[in-house]
């Protein structure tokens, strides 16, 4: 049981990351919708506040790192393209806005 939990918490944490580093990579958000991840991030969020209630950190840990990267997906969709674009340059200099 406890692997199967922990595998859970892995792949639900590391499922936003690659969709997240390719915002910073590409500056392109188009494809996302803004309604879906607001969704997600309230459901993040009230997960969050769930594992906090009950004291469970395994809940805790997985859904603050859930709802950090998919509140940064959702911050990036709904900002306007310059501000994006700062955003991006500062969490990765080397990257210009194009796809990789």
């Amino acid at each position: 049981m406890t692997i199967i939990g922990s595998l859970a918490a892995l792949c639900s944490t590391t499922s936003f990351a690659p969709q997240a580093w390719r915002i910073v990579k590409t500056r392109d958000t188009s494809a996302i919708s803004s309604r879906m991840y607001m969704i997600t991030v309230v459901g993040f969020a009230l997960w969050l506040v769930y594992g906090v209630m009950k004291t469970e950190w395994p809940l805790i840990a997985t859904n603050s790192i859930c709802l950090a990267l998919s509140a940064f997906i959702l911050v990036m969709k709904l900002l306007p393209q310059r501000k994006k674009e700062e955003v991006a340059s500062t969490l990765d200099p080397t990257s210009e806005g194009q796809a990789h």
